[in-house]
Formats: structure tokens, C-alpha cells, sequence
């Protein structure tokens, strides 16, 4: 459901957009978030994948179908990065987002 994916990711950037520093960006060809330039979300196929640490990547690791991100598809898995299925109901992903955020611009 690439779909779901990319209308979770589009929610997530109304949101995250009005934050001070946030633009949408492209990496690795795929839409993502940066903030100060360094990417904390992006979409890729059918899932939103946040860049997280600590008790939120384990979190986000504990959720149905999640997995470490492997955007090479070359079995190299970025390790922070946890690629999370959209489907269903998306109501984690905010704060899923606002942890990377906060993860990403305290470690610029």
C-alpha cells in the first residue's frame, strides 16, 4: 500500500513543516524531512521510516512489521533507521516523528 505510506508521509509534513529548520528534501532518491540538513524521516515503498535512538528505536522496532531500513536493498541496514509499515490506523508515527526530530537536531 504504497499509498497509505505516502499519504501517512504527506500528514506527517503538514505537521513537521512548521517547525523552525524542517524542509522536504530527497534522499537516496526517496522524500524525506531534514532538519538543519540532516535527515530524520522519510517514505520509501509502503512505510514511513524514522531516524531514532535509545527506548524510541526500540519502540518503533517492537511495532508490527517494522525493520531496520535497508534503502540499497543490498541487506545493509542503517542501523538508527526503522522503516515502519502504513497501515492502518498511523497514529504513533507523530510521535515516532517528533523523536526523531528531537534525536536528529540535538546530535547537529
Amino acid at each position: 500500500m504504497k499509498d497509505a505510506a505516502a499519504a501517512a508521509y504527506q500528514a506527517l509534513c503538514q505537521t513537521l513543516l512548521t517547525n523552525e529548520g524542517v524542509s522536504a528534501s530527497q534522499m537516496f532518491g526517496k522524500p524525506c524531512l531534514k532538519i538543519h540538513g540532516k535527515a530524520f524521516v522519510a517514505q520509501h515503498l509502503q512505510a514511513v521510516v524514522f531516524k531514532l535512538n535509545g527506548p524510541a528505536h526500540a519502540k518503533a522496532l517492537a511495532l508490527p512489521g517494522a525493520q531496520l531500513w535497508d534503502p540499497s536493498g543490498k541487506a545493509r541496514p542503517m542501523k538508527e533507521w526503522v522503516a515502519v509499515p502504513a497501515v492502518g490506523s498511523n497514529t504513533g508515527f507523530n510521535a515516532l516523528a517528533q523523536a526523531a526530530l528531537a534525536y536528529v537536531q540535538a546530535s547537529a
